[in-house]
């Protein structure tokens, strides 16, 4: 079970995209995976025969453990695999050869010697030893004052889990979708452990609403922004996070919260490259088959409220980025244009960033090249 986000601890198998005895291509989807983000599809990590699967559709199982062989020419599969552990309650597959898996014990049940099948004594086990539990299950047996070590678990390897604590404590569950709450992990964990700090900049946006008006079609304000966001990353590094590739997510609402697809490659791609790559992204989302690197990679965010007539707002950073961009609407507004007044398209924008890998100086010069390729200014050096 590949790890899809840095705080996954198990993946739940959505279907099999492959059967036993096809063949596989390295790169060739493979199954689809449901993690606290979004369903995305796997692809295969080598060329062979898919053998020896252990893990069956709508089983939870813990990162890293195997669920499949892909075996080269003439290789034959191990007389045993052991299969993953799952949720209790489940009927247990066979692991392939007929070979039920055991069901996870507990604290409490009498303890087996190591290879040897004879009952210890009836005594529990020690009361020291720490329940296996994910965080969310933990905190909220907390909140809620009850032992986590005297709740049967049923998750993988009998991990308690939050469904498990909020059962015992005869609540109703969390009316927030897995997707709302990751959310709202991630960004509370970034304003927690990340010094924000803020530059604001108004842009004049002539010369993006008449470049849009002459460019592709189906060009959006948002990609004439990736587009300049990406050039201006290539002299400013250290926003980017001094990534060597520069790949920039977009913030994308969701019914059930929000999603960040990423861009690879973004400074090199045109403006109808970034069009296709855009609606490629969107058009996943739509049908659910985003691909875990559709998730993966970014090295700088981009939120563009406009489109709800916003004018302006501050975003907290995406774990682990130098920067987020925040984008309002263009509109008119009354600007000083040579000494008189002047109406013009405006837009506002808003850098936040991390002070740990930015200062307020590289920030801003950051700023002046972004609003200078925006502007297109034929009067101003880029920074």
């Amino acid at each position: 079970m590949p790890a899809l986000g840095m705080a996954q601890d198990t993946g739940k198998l959505v279907r099999w995209l492959k059967q036993e005895g096809d063949q596989v291509a390295k790169g060739e989807p493979l199954m689809e995976v449901e993690t606290d983000k979004a369903t995305v599809e796997v692809e295969s990590p080598g060329t062979g025969t898919l053998s020896a699967i252990t893990a069956a559709e709508g089983d939870d199982v813990a990162v890293g453990h195997p669920i499949a062989l892909i075996l080269a020419p003439g290789e034959s599969p191990p007389p045993h695999v052991e299969s993953p552990p799952r949720r209790a309650g489940r009927s247990a597959h066979s692991a392939g050869w007929g070979e039920p898996v055991s069901p996870p014990r507990h604290a409490g049940r009498s303890a087996r010697s190591a290879g040897w099948g004879e009952p210890s004594s009836d005594l529990p086990l020690a009361a020291t030893t720490r329940p296996p539990a994910s965080p969310k299950a933990r905190r909220l047996a907390d909140e809620r004052g009850l032992d986590i070590s005297r709740l049967v678990g049923s998750g993988p390897g009998g991990a308690v889990l939050e469904e498990d604590v909020v059962q015992a404590s005869g609540a109703a569950a969390p009316a927030e979708p897995a997707l709302w709450r990751a959310m709202a992990e991630n960004v509370t964990r970034s304003w927690r452990d990340a010094p924000h700090f803020f530059v604001m900049r108004e842009v004049d946006a002539s010369n993006l609403v008449a470049e849009r008006a002459r460019g592709p079609v189906e060009a959006t304000y948002t990609d004439l922004i990736v587009h300049a966001v990406a050039a201006a990353l290539t002299r400013h590094p250290r926003m980017n996070g001094s990534a060597s590739e520069i790949n920039i997510g977009l913030a994308v609402a969701v019914p059930d919260g929000l999603l960040v697809p990423v861009i690879q490659g973004a400074d090199r791609l045109t403006v109808d490259e970034l069009v296709a790559r855009r609606k490629e992204l969107l058009d996943r989302i739509r049908l659910g088959k985003l691909r875990a690197s559709d998730l993966s990679g970014g090295t700088f965010t981009l939120s563009n409220l406009g489109m709800y007539g916003v004018d302006a707002f501050t975003a907290i950073l995406t774990d682990g980025q130098a920067g987020i961009l925040a984008v309002g609407r263009i509109t008119n507004r009354v600007v000083a244009v040579q000494g008189a007044p002047a109406v013009r398209p405006t837009m506002m924008m808003s850098l936040s960033c991390d002070h740990r890998r930015v200062d307020g100086a590289r920030a801003a010069e950051f700023m002046q090249s972004l609003v200078a390729l925006l502007e297109k200014s034929q009067t101003t050096e880029l920074p």
